[in-house]
């Protein structure tokens, strides 16, 4: 599944809107900067001076012209961060800003063979765009680490939910070099989806691809792509984006419809992305013997042994929620 030309358009005038953004952030940080340190726009002006003076002697035959420009330059750089420093300022106040340092902010990076190709960031902006993604920008905007509360939580319920998190930083912390599947299981509404959500926020942040799916929306489209005929010329695109994104996240397994299409589609997904060493989260309300009963032994087996279980327990939050904003406005 390719973008269309609008949507395109509109992925290509995002990064001119953020471009535009940091430029005018960089301006105002200079214009800070000169007003607070006497002789600063003077020195960065020199800049463009030495520069003139250097590109006239080149175009002279003058073969030390470039040596003495990277020279000049590196004295005056040099003089900047340390007078930066000395008013207060980091001393990279005045580096270009840039909201992906990978692509600055151009969404391509330069690959093998010096070829242009999407940037990690442009690539999850296709994400949400082709597969409905919007909900999880919806979902990380409520549950992440920064709303995470211990308050609903006793004893061991508490103990389970303590590890639980720290089983996510450890998750995200070691993302990168070490590809690891996690498996949340319970009772209703102790946390799974949230946890869900806050390890999904921290990827994303960093530059990785994570694609969302609710069970039931999973493998809807899966069969759509199967068995209707004009989706299955896009197929192959979906397939490749969801077996190779950096996390698929499968939200409440359990819920679907289970059938041997399921059963299938859902083993070839865990293998594949296995084979490829990438990483899954799922979240279940289902037992692990439920998990055996209701899917193949090559399901039970994949997950147990190849996901980290995690099991939460205690009341179901969303209730606990509930009674107590009516509690508050009575």
């Amino acid at each position: 599944m390719a973008l269309n030309h609008l949507q395109y358009e509109s992925i290509i005038k995002d990064y001119e809107r953020i471009r535009d953004a940091n430029r005018s952030l960089s301006e105002s940080r200079l214009n800070q900067v000169c007003d607070r340190i006497p002789g600063f726009r003077e020195l960065a002006d020199s800049i463009s001076t030495i520069s003139v003076a250097s590109a006239r002697r080149m175009l002279d035959g003058d073969d030390g012209a470039l040596h003495d420009l990277h020279e000049s330059l590196a004295k005056v750089v040099s003089r900047q961060k340390t007078l930066l420093r000395q008013y207060g300022f980091p001393s990279d106040y005045l580096d270009p800003v840039f909201s992906c340092p990978d692509c600055q902010d151009t969404g391509y990076i330069t690959g093998a063979g010096s070829l242009k190709e999407k940037c990690h960031c442009f690539r999850q902006r296709e994400i949400r765009i082709l597969y409905a993604q919007s909900n999880i920008q919806d979902m990380i905007a409520r549950e992440n680490f920064s709303t995470l509360s211990y308050a609903y939580y006793q004893n061991d319920d508490l103990r389970r939910f303590e590890t639980a998190v720290q089983l996510c930083h450890s998750f995200i912390d070691d993302f990168k070099t070490n590809s690891r599947n996690l498996f949340f299981y319970g009772t209703v509404g102790t946390g799974k989806s949230f946890l869900s959500g806050c390890i999904a926020k921290e990827l994303l942040q960093a530059g990785n691809s994570v694609i969302y799916f609710s069970s039931s929306a999973l493998f809807d489209t899966l069969a759509r792509y199967a068995f209707d005929m004009k989706a299955k010329e896009a197929s192959g695109e979906f397939y490749e984006d969801f077996y190779n994104c950096d996390l698929l996240i499968i939200d409440d397994l359990g819920t679907e419809i289970t059938n041997s299409f399921v059963t299938s589609q859902l083993f070839s997904c865990l293998n594949e992305r296995h084979l490829r060493g990438k990483s899954t989260l799922i979240s279940t309300n289902i037992s692990l013997e439920e998990l055996r009963d209701r899917y193949s032994d090559r399901i039970f087996s994949r997950i147990t042994s190849g996901f980290t279980l995690c099991k939460l327990t205690g009341p179901d939050i969303r209730i606990l929620k509930k009674r107590l904003a009516n509690t508050t406005a009575m």
